[in-house]
């Protein structure tokens, strides 16, 4: 933190060598008694990308070992305003939630049939209070974050219109980590089980905006999703080893418009007849109940 606002940490949380992550849970310390001065935090901070090669880039090197042509070193980047070092994410006031999904975890694979969706997973997403999504509201109705919209549908777009925004994963400036996030502005959409074949129009623009083809896109859903508003994630095709693009929690795009496209529409959608197979960790609030309708599922007690 900079010199009005400090962290003190309780312990860590987890941290990630894969994706040069670290997260810390603490409490923010500030003399200007900001929002959330004293409340439990959680503070991520992730290494940001390196920046295309320049003289004066690295300052310093350190020789390791070598061995005929092969050569091991150190380095230490220049300081530089321009350049940031890390990119730190706050939630606070951090709530038990929060704090259960950024702990290191163990992580399983269960399968999902609609009768556990409708049993199980229906009634947990129904129990969630407004408050848990208000900041998404906020957002879509242009009280909070509105100077970040880069993109908006216009009014004959509704009811399956949309906005595009950054999402805090992003570092706002380097396009080969480019990360943004459409919502869609029908709230009753919470999740990839709700789309049927009157969602089609729902889909984002291409990435001339970021000089980027269509083709250097990669647009995903997840289930489960974060928060139960449904949104898509376009990311750099080409920025690779994000947790949530892993198989077991990303379902592509065009995929999903694809199945809904062959579907008939005078059917219940082929999402609420399929079953969906995913990644849970034990800290999830559906993994106890999932964890153990997964030996009905092999018994044969809840068919598809």
């Amino acid at each position: 933190m900079d010199g009005s606002v400090s962290e003190e940490s309780e312990r860590v949380l987890n941290e990630d060598p894969a994706t040069h992550t670290l997260v810390l849970l603490g409490s923010l310390k500030s003399p200007d008694n900001l929002v959330g001065q004293g409340k439990t935090a959680i503070v991520r901070i992730e290494r940001t990308p390196l920046p295309s090669f320049s003289d004066g880039l690295i300052s310093a090197v350190r020789l390791l070992e070598s061995n005929d042509i092969y050569a091991w070193m150190l380095g230490w980047l220049s300081p530089s305003q321009d350049r940031p070092d890390v990119k730190i994410n706050v939630i606070c006031p951090a709530t038990d939630a929060h704090i259960r999904k950024y702990s290191k975890q163990q992580i399983h694979i269960v399968r999902e049939t609609p009768a556990l969706y409708e049993r199980i997973v229906k009634p947990y997403i129904d129990a969630f209070p407004s408050s848990r999504t208000q900041w998404i509201d906020d957002i879509v109705e242009g009280r909070s974050e509105a100077e970040k919209i880069l993109f908006r549908s216009p009014p004959e777009a509704d009811p399956f219109g949309f906005l595009i925004l950054p999402d805090m994963k992003w570092d706002l400036t380097n396009v080969t980590s480019l990360y943004l996030i459409a919502l869609m502005l029908l709230p009753d959409i919470k999740n990839l089980r709700d789309l049927n074949h009157s969602h089609i129009p729902f889909c984002a623009p291409s990435g001339d905006r970021w000089g980027l083809e269509a083709t250097e896109l990669r647009l995903f859903v997840h289930y489960q999703p974060s928060y139960y508003h449904f949104h898509v994630h376009i990311v750099n095709a080409n920025h690779l080893g994000l947790m949530g693009m892993t198989v077991g929690q990303a379902h592509m795009l065009d995929d999903i418009i694809s199945l809904l496209e062959s579907d008939d529409s005078a059917r219940p959608s082929i999402f609420q007849r399929m079953s969906l197979s995913y990644s849970l960790g034990e800290q999830h609030g559906l993994f106890t109940a999932m964890k153990l309708a997964q030996s009905e599922l092999y018994e044969g007690g809840d068919g598809p």
